[in-house]
Parts: structure tokens; sequence; C-alpha cells
């Protein structure tokens, strides 16, 4: 909060006007009432006791394939567009896929565009943003493309997107992947690699104009691909980018802001770690912790100098959550998250409180990213059971 205090102004009765003169009891009540805005204004859980839960009255409908041509499939990330630029257009969806044609994990290389009304519905006839080709990359990314659930996409028209790439579907085949980033006619003109990038599994970006806020969360550290059990040292890295159109982004810093996510190679799901992530208007970001089952805050991740451990602080656990994977905030505050293992959409409260929940219908292992469009009383999820993007509406 900011140290300004307000300014009262009254008449005297010769005509003078003195400024930060108050009489004595309306004084008290402002200053009381100021207290109290400024409690209200602290406390997201205050701020949104009387809003109703965003999941409530709200069910789902499919509305579009989210396969190209090339047939690739397993949808994992999906954002908004925010502005028309290049090939991008405005209220748009992108969403990312993980699986090749031949269903192996960590070998996409597509991002599909979809209008927010949905397309035909016809496998294969998603109109393509950009087809990734490993070969033909900028710069480094170990182990090669596989376009993960981290997919973000800034104001300036850049897009940029994970890769976890394995070559057989399985961990221990898996490179450190990087993070792509692309231009507004889904070409890729930088690669982001080394460093703390070790995983990227899935992000949330901030956007400052020709700045960009970027918090990513890694899944590969530690010896997470042969241990059986889990490792914690899942993290939470914060990048920060100059992203001025024609111009090549540049990554000016780069933190550690959240450390000790346990992480777990799958058999069906290459790995399970942190995965979603959503930041606060008041500077709280929040994490899926899959393997945890829960979800946990990073207090001050705009401006931590020093990473906070042991996974941050737990919001809530247990109870309708079930193996949290993608996550969003509602207009209202609240998190939304999508469970992996039985198909809820779950609501959450930023004080912990379970509000609400949505049973897709579409079962375990189809629900990964969703996101609500800015403005929306709806919100957009993708289904990798079928691979297709679904809407959740009144």
């Amino acid at each position: 909060m900011s140290g300004d205090q307000p300014v009262f102004s009254n008449q005297r009765p010769g005509g003078a006007l003195v400024r930060g003169v108050a009489p004595r009891a309306p004084r008290a009540l402002l200053w009381a009432f100021g207290l109290l805005c400024a409690a209200w204004a602290l406390s997201p859980a205050l701020a949104r006791a009387d809003a109703p839960p965003f999941l409530a009255g709200l069910s789902p409908t499919t509305i579009a394939t989210t396969q190209p041509p090339n047939l690739d499939q397993n949808p994992y990330g999906i954002v908004t567009v925010p502005n028309s630029i290049g090939s991008l257009h405005r209220g748009d969806l992108l969403v990312s896929n993980f699986n090749n044609n031949a269903n192996t994990q960590g070998t996409g290389t597509t991002i599909v565009e979809i209008p927010p009304g949905g397309n035909s519905q016809v496998p294969g006839t998603a109109s393509v943003f950009a087809h990734i080709d490993p070969s033909k990359l900028p710069g480094s990314c170990p182990g090669g493309v596989g376009l993960t659930t981290a997919l973000a996409v800034t104001r300036s028209g850049f897009v940029i997107v994970g890769s976890l790439p394995t070559t057989d579907s399985q961990l221990d085949t898996a490179g450190a992947g990087c993070l792509l980033v692309l231009d507004s006619t889904g070409k890729v003109v930088q690669t982001i690699a080394g460093g703390p990038i070790n995983g990227p599994w899935d992000m949330t970006a901030v956007d400052h104009g020709f700045f960009a806020t970027l918090y990513v969360t890694n899944v590969e550290n530690g010896d997470v691909a042969t241990s059986g059990t889990p490792v914690d040292e899942g993290t939470v890295v914060r990048l920060q980018l100059l992203t001025i159109p024609g111009l090549r982004p540049v990554v000016f810093d780069e933190d550690v802001i959240a450390t000790g996510f346990p992480e777990l190679a799958s058999s069906t799901a290459v790995v399970l770690g942190p995965t979603g992530v959503a930041l606060s208007r008041f500077g709280t970001l929040y994490v899926a912790d899959t393997e945890a089952n829960r979800i946990a805050a990073i207090p001050d991740a705009n401006d931590r100098e020093f990473p906070i451990g042991g996974g941050g602080i737990t919001v809530t656990s247990g109870g309708a959550l079930n193996a949290p994977l993608g996550m969003t905030l509602a207009p209202n505050g609240d998190i939304l998250t999508a469970n992996g293992n039985d198909g809820f959409i779950v609501e959450t409260t930023p004080g912990g409180q379970q509000v609400s929940k949505v049973d897709t219908g579409f079962g375990a292992g189809s629900l990964f990213g969703l996101t609500v469009s800015p403005g929306a009383n709806s919100a957009y999820l993708v289904d990798d059971g079928n691979n297709t993007l679904a809407v959740l509406q009144p």
C-alpha cells in the first residue's frame, strides 16, 4: 500500500479554504472506513467473500477439434490471444500438442489457432499457427521438440511455448528442453535454454507492454528419471523479457523463486510435478502441485529475490483435488484447477476453501490446460482424451 493519506477540504466562515482539516467525529469515521478498505484490499479472501463460485451453473460443450492436418494429438497448453497482429487474431485460442500422430508423447510439434466459437470439429482440420521443425531451430533446445503445457502470448505478438522432448514417451530419454519464442507469424525466432530451464512443463505470463515476465515450472531437476520415488527438486523460475516487435526478444533476468516441489517419472504421463501456474493481482503465484495433490502459493512472486523452499505454502490439499494439472484464475479471484485423475474442474478461494467443482464427463487423463478469456463468464479447456477443445458456460 502507498503511504498517501486522504486530503480533506473544509470551508471556514470567512471563505478561506483550509486543506487537511476535518471535524473530529467525521475524521474518526473516515479513518475507520479507510482501515476497513485497506483490510479488504489486502485480503483476497475477504474481497471475494460475497462473490458466488465462478463454476456454479457452468457445463461443458465441445466446440472444436485440436488436431491439425499432420494429426498431432494430446493437446496440453491453451492461451487466449490478447491482440490481433500477424497471424494472431484477438480472442482466438492457441493450443499446443504434446504428441505426434503416432501418439508418442514428447514429440508434438504444432500449435493450432481456434476461434472462440470453435471450428468444424473434424479431426485434421484445425488451423495451424506454427509447425516447428526441430532441425531448423535458431538456437539450442536440448533433446529436440515436444511441446508442453507451457504456453503464453504477449500483446506485442510473441508466442512462447515450452518443450520437453522424449524419443519413446519416457522421461529417461528426455532432454532438458527449452522455451521456444515465436513471432506473430509462427516462426521460431529464439530459444531459451540452459541455466535454470530444465524440463519446462507449464507457464503463465504477465505482460507489461514491451516487457513480459514469465513464470515457468520445471520438472527435470535431480535424478527424477531413474529414482522411482518422488524427488523434491521441482522449481519455479521467473524470467523477464524485452519483447519489441521486429526485434529478437532479450532475456535480461532469470531467477529461481521456488524449490522443493516433488517430481516423479510416469510411464503414462512422462512426468508428474509442479504444473499449472497463475498469478494473482496481489502478487501471489499459485502452483498446481500434481504429485502432492495440493495447491501451493509463492508470495511476492513479482519481487522475490530468494527462492521459497519446501514447495511454497500450501493453500489447500486433498478434498476434491485429484492430481491437479492445469490452472487459471476466475474473474472473482478464485483458483480453477483441472484434475488429471477424474475429469473434474475444482474452484478454490485464495483462502483455501474448495467452493465448487464441475464434472466435465471427460474422465481421468483427459484434462490439462484451461483458460478464462478476459471479460468472459466462461472457461475453455482441452480434452486430450479425444483431441478437442471445450467451453464451460451457462
